[in-house]
C-alpha cells in the first residue's frame, strides 16, 4: 500500500516557536507508532524564526534535538532552503518540488501566522487537504474580539468584555482618561487585559487599579492594534476537546489547578506550577452543558478538525461561562488537548490518524458535489 506523505510544518516566527516544535516531535512520534508506520511517511518542513522555510535534513535534526535551528550557511543551503522572505524576486520558492510531494499537510503552528488563518490560506492555495480549521475559523477562533462576538451571536453566556484599540491608548491623551473611565464603569475590578491576537498568555495582565490598567493597556497595546479587557470572575477553568468536522464529538471535561494569580505564561509553561485534572469532578448536568456548549463554540467560529474550548465554571451559582476556544492547541502527549482525548478512549496515535483522515474529508472533491 503506497504510504501517505504528510508534510509535518512546524516552528514559525511567532513566540510559540518552541512549543510548536514540542508539538511537532510527539506528532512525529505518533506518526512513527507501529499503527501508523504502515500509512504514513513523514516530510517535515521547518519555518525558522526569520520565516524561511526548510526541508530535508535541517527539520528532521530539530526533531531529533527538540532545539530551535541556529541560522547558519549551512541551515540554509540550496538542499534545505525552500523558501526565503527575504528575496526580492517574484518567485520566493526555491524547490517547489518539495511541496508538491506532500498529500496532506499538518501544520503545528502555535500564534500569529500559525493559527490564525495566513497559514490556512497558504495551504488553500495549495489545494492540498491540511489537518485542522480553514482560513474563516482559524481566524475568528484567534482574535479575541471576533470570538466573542461570534459566541455573543450563538448565545453562548461569557463574562463582561469591552474591545479596544491601540489607537484609543495611544494617539490621543484626551481620550485616555476617559477610556480607562468607561472600562471601570462597565467591568470594575479586577480585570484582564490582553492583546486579542496572541497566545499563550502573552501579554495578559490582572489588573486592580487605575495605574494597573493604564499600564496593563500599554503595555497590550505594544502586542497587538486591538485589545480585549475582560471582567474578573471567581471560578474554576475547566477545558473540553472536540474532534471532528460536520458532525464533532466532545471529549470529557478537564481542569486546571494553579497556586498563581492567574493562568500566566509562566505558569502555564513551567513544569510544576500547574496541574491538569482530567476527569473534573463535576456534576454530570454541568459536564454535559460544557460538552454542549464546547460543539456549539466550534460551530460558531466553523472550526474544523480539532480544537480545545477553554471555560469559567461559577460553582457559588452553578453557572457555566465561555472563555475562549483554541483551534491548534498544544499537541504534545503531555498537553490538554491529547490527554482530554487520550481519557475519552482515543490515545494519541489514533488520534493523529483520526485529524489526518478527517483533513482528507473535508477536502474531499466528492462531498464537495454532495
Amino acid at each position: 500500500m503506497t504510504k501517505l506523505r504528510v508534510g509535518l510544518l512546524f516552528g514559525g516566527r511567532s513566540g510559540e516557536h518552541e512549543v510548536s516544535i514540542n508539538s511537532a516531535r510527539a506528532i512525529a512520534k505518533a506518526l512513527s507508532a507501529e499503527q501508523n508506520a504502515h500509512k504514513y511517511e513523514i516530510l517535515p518542513f521547518y519555518i525558522q524564526k526569520d520565516g524561511r522555510w526548510l526541508a530535508g535534513e535541517a527539520p528532521e535534526k530539530v526533531l531529533a534535538t527538540g532545539s530551535p535551528l541556529v541560522e547558519s550557511a549551512e541551515s540554509t543551503s540550496e538542499g534545505n532552503l525552500i523558501s526565503n522572505p527575504q528575496a526580492q524576486t517574484l518567485s520566493k520558492w526555491q524547490s517547489p518540488s518539495q511541496v508538491a510531494q506532500v498529500d496532506v499537510w499538518f501544520p503545528i503552528l502555535h500564534g500569529p501566522n500559525g493559527e490564525d488563518g495566513t497559514i490556512q490560506g497558504l495551504l488553500t492555495l495549495m489545494q492540498v487537504p491540511f489537518v485542522g480549521s480553514g482560513v474563516l475559523g482559524s481566524a475568528v477562533g484567534m482574535d479575541k474580539i471576533a470570538m466573542k462576538m461570534a459566541f455573543e451571536q450563538a448565545g453562548l453566556a461569557q463574562v463582561k468584555y469591552k474591545a479596544v484599540t491601540r489607537a484609543q491608548v495611544w494617539s490621543n491623551p484626551c481620550v485616555f482618561p476617559k477610556l480607562c473611565d468607561e472600562i471601570e464603569a462597565a467591568l470594575g475590578y479586577p480585570a484582564f487585559v490582553k492583546p486579542a491576537n496572541l497566545g499563550s498568555s502573552v501579554g495578559i495582565a490582572k489588573v486592580r487599579s487605575r495605574q494597573e490598567l493604564e499600564a496593563a493597556l500599554d503595555n497590550a497595546a505594544s502586542y497587538d492594534r486591538r485589545l480585549v479587557v475582560e471582567a474578573g470572575v471567581v471560578a474554576r477553568e475547566v477545558e473540553c476537546a472536540v474532534l471532528g468536522n460536520e458532525q464533532p464529538q466532545a471529549s470529557v471535561i478537564g481542569e486546571i489547578t494553579y497556586n498563581s494569580d492567574f493562568y500566566d505564561y509562566e505558569t502555564k509553561y513551567t513544569e510544576g506550577l500547574a496541574d491538569l485534572l482530567i476527569p473534573a469532578q463535576l456534576p454530570d448536568a454541568i459536564a454535559r452543558q460544557i460538552q454542549d456548549m464546547a460543539l456549539q463554540a466550534f460551530a460558531a467560529v466553523d472550526a474544523a478538525g480539532l480544537a480545545r474550548v477553554d471555560f469559567f465554571y461559577v460553582e457559588a451559582t452553578q453557572e457555566v461561562l465561555i472563555n475562549e476556544i483554541n483551534t491548534l492547541p498544544g499537541f504534545t502527549a503531555t498537553s490538554m488537548y491529547p490527554q482530554l482525548w487520550a481519557n475519552s478512549g482515543v490515545p494519541f496515535p489514533e488520534l493523529v490518524d483520526r485529524l489526518i483522515q478527517l483533513a482528507i474529508e473535508r477536502h474531499s472533491p466528492s462531498l464537495e458535489k454532495k
